[in-house]
């Protein structure tokens, strides 16, 4: 059973972070460079065996692509970086409504983000990119 801390391992530099976005940008192209990526052969292998092994990565036919949990965790590391490009806009959120009540402080939240046109046309965007996963009911 993989658990977060293996996930989390995996990614946690910056290398296997930037060789994860080549695999996720690339679309099963796996004309991958090592020297691009500045790593040697076996930390390459060794990276993407953690990969396969967390169940991020699945190797087809010689090609390396995301999994499914691995197109999640892409998406997932994106909005942590659009959050770090507004950090001082939530950090004054927060310093704002020390004393604010959650539904205040919510509501302010809501109209410091993009008008919500944008973020539906955001949130649209994403779901494309996203499995779409039908589970049955066993009731």
């Amino acid at each position: 059973m993989v658990t977060v801390a293996d996930v989390l391992r995996a990614i946690v530099d910056d290398k296997p972070l930037v060789l994860f976005n080549t695999i996720a940008l690339s679309n099963c192209n796996s004309d991958i460079f090592l020297t691009t990526l500045g790593l040697i052969r076996k930390q390459y292998y060794s990276r993407l065996f953690a990969f396969q092994k967390s169940g991020i990565v699945k190797r087809r036919a010689g090609k390396y692509s995301l999994t499914a949990f691995g197109i999640l965790l892409y998406h997932s590391q994106e909005l942590i970086g659009k959050a770090l490009n507004e950090y001082w806009k939530l950090k004054a959120i927060d310093s704002s409504c020390l004393d604010c009540q959650k539904s205040k402080s919510s509501k302010l939240l809501i109209h410091s983000l993009p008008t919500k046109k944008s973020r539906i046309s955001s949130l649209n965007k994403s779901k494309k990119n996203f499995p779409v996963l039908k589970l049955k009911s066993h009731l």
